[in-house]
């Protein structure tokens, strides 16, 4: 399944920013001032984002944990129950634009929304494309034992099972190696 580029891109942003909260095995907050808040825009290549305030940090901190679940549910209809309610958050107001030398296509929040708006109605749109293409087990926590953190199976055949945010897939193959090796006693 292939999904279009802002599909891809509001997939990507709802990974790296459930990714900002803390986790089982860190205590760290990646999006805890408005100059992280910043930076992610700026990664995320967000475009028209005036200046950000506390209260746009706090906005976009409070849907982490309303989206992050949708990474391990166990069902279409769970995920759908959670995406039309994080949906209704926001105000959909689609409209086609081609700003920033991208091609024309669609944003789903109106002109001059706040970012959480924004975040709330692009991303949960994207992962309704995702449940509606039938392609809910894209959406997952990564394999490694010490990392929890979702990600979005991209590849053909949905074999992509460690995050990008960290090096998880890299040290459990070097670690497999090893471990082979010990055994082979070389």
């Amino acid at each position: 399944m292939t999904f279009s580029h802002d599909t891809e891109q509001a997939l990507g942003t709802l990974v790296r920013l459930v990714n900002t909260m803390p986790g089982p095995n860190s205590q760290v907050d990646s999006l805890d001032t408005l100059e992280e808040l910043e930076k992610f825009v700026q990664e995320r290549e967000f475009s028209a984002v005036d200046s950000l305030s506390d209260k746009d940090l706090a906005e976009v901190r409070d849907l982490r944990p309303l989206f992050a679940p949708v990474f391990t549910t166990d069902s279409d209809a769970s995920a759908a129950t959670m995406i039309n309610a994080i949906i209704a958050r926001g105000t959909a107001t689609p409209r086609l634009t081609n700003h920033d030398g991208h091609p024309w296509h669609i944003h789903y929040s109106r002109a001059g929304a706040s970012l959480a708006c924004r975040i709330t109605v692009e991303c949960g749109i994207a992962l309704a494309q995702v449940i509606s293409a039938g392609e809910r087990e894209r959406l997952r926590r990564c394999e490694a034992p010490d990392c929890n953190d979702a990600l979005i199976d991209l590849s053909r055949n949905r074999s992509k099972r460690y995050c990008d945010a960290r090096t998880c897939g890299n040290r459990l193959h070097v670690a497999a190696y090893r471990e082979r090796r010990k055994a082979s006693g070389e």
